[in-house]
């Protein structure tokens, strides 16, 4: 048996289908990736807000898993929409990398002992993230930015050419790309992870999802045999809140779960239009019920 993975062609999403493709294959079963080019991927010169809906990186995947040309999808999950196309299903979540965000900066802008992020004053951060650039702001009011889109190597090379003084990038994208042994163009560029319970992460940053066709009785089951059901868990956590916000890319939100015992923790964040960002944690044992309890300490405007 054949199983057709679909995924966009850039570096990171080609190292994240293959390690799905190499669990499958662990399995007996003979993998063939398809390569699709998104929307997203098209057009790069706008920011994501004026590009309209969130899932501007998986739309024409999922065509292609309901046409028939895929059996599976292999996505970023943070770029997975909430609600899916009729028919088709989050199936598994095989593993997360670190959630964090990473400042990566020249070391001409980097001052570890400037007041809240280790950047000189007046620095010109690159970032089409509407999240990124309102926490950075909220820390940092003089910051200056511009938009900077692109697979993770073209934005680290702007960077280190000088364009822009510093960005923020997933750790859980560097992490994977440097295992996998591709080349960053990072030179003396200095990496800062972001405390994500304070810089808090999109909801399913660092985390895989696999998505394919819910009445798939051959293929379904596959799924859920690499599914990591405490991830997943937490996941349905951020997820279950994202959709309360009703917002994707052009929404400043942040949302970060952990188990702690029996419990799910979700940490929250929301940038404002006043600049300031409201932050709540929820804690309990179902994930819809957590993100309702931060949804409403949001809306209260809890800090």
């Amino acid at each position: 048996m054949t199983i057709r993975i679909g995924t966009r062609g850039s570096r990171l999403a080609l190292v994240q289908a293959r390690a799905v493709a190499r669990r499958l294959e662990a399995l007996g079963y003979r993998v063939e990736l398809v390569v699709v080019r998104t929307e997203g991927d098209r057009d790069r010169t706008r920011p994501f807000v004026e590009l309209g809906a969130f899932g501007l990186f998986v739309r024409e995947i999922e065509r292609a898993l309901l046409d028939g040309r895929c059996d599976l999808a292999v996505h970023s999950l943070k770029d997975l929409p909430t609600r899916l196309p009729e028919g088709l299903a989050l199936l598994g979540v095989p593993e997360r990398r670190d959630a964090a965000d990473v400042l990566v900066a020249r070391p001409a802008a980097f001052v570890p002992a400037a007041p809240g992020l280790p950047l000189g004053a007046g620095a010109r951060v690159g970032t089409a993230s509407a999240r990124r650039r309102a926490f950075l702001a909220a820390e940092r009011p003089d910051l200056a930015f511009g938009l900077l889109r692109g697979n993770l190597p073209t934005r680290l090379a702007r960077v280190a050419s000088g364009e822009f003084d510093a960005t923020v990038l997933a750790a859980a994208g560097i992490e994977r790309l440097r295992e996998a042994g591709e080349e960053l163009p990072l030179g003396q560029l200095v990496l800062h992870r972001l405390e994500p319970d304070r810089f808090v992460p999109a909801p399913g940053q660092g985390a895989i999802g696999i998505e394919g066709r819910a009445d798939d009785a051959a293929i379904a089951p596959l799924v859920r045999v690499l599914d990591d059901p405490v991830l997943h868990r937490e996941v349905r956590a951020e997820r279950s809140l994202l959709a309360r916000v009703e917002g994707g890319c052009q929404v400043p939100l942040g949302a970060r779960a952990r188990t702690v015992g029996e419990e799910i923790v979700l940490v929250a964040a929301l940038g404002r239009e006043d600049g300031s960002v409201a932050r709540v944690e929820a804690r309990g044992t179902s994930p819809e019920a957590v993100a309702e309890a931060a949804f409403a300490g949001l809306e209260g405007g809890d800090r």
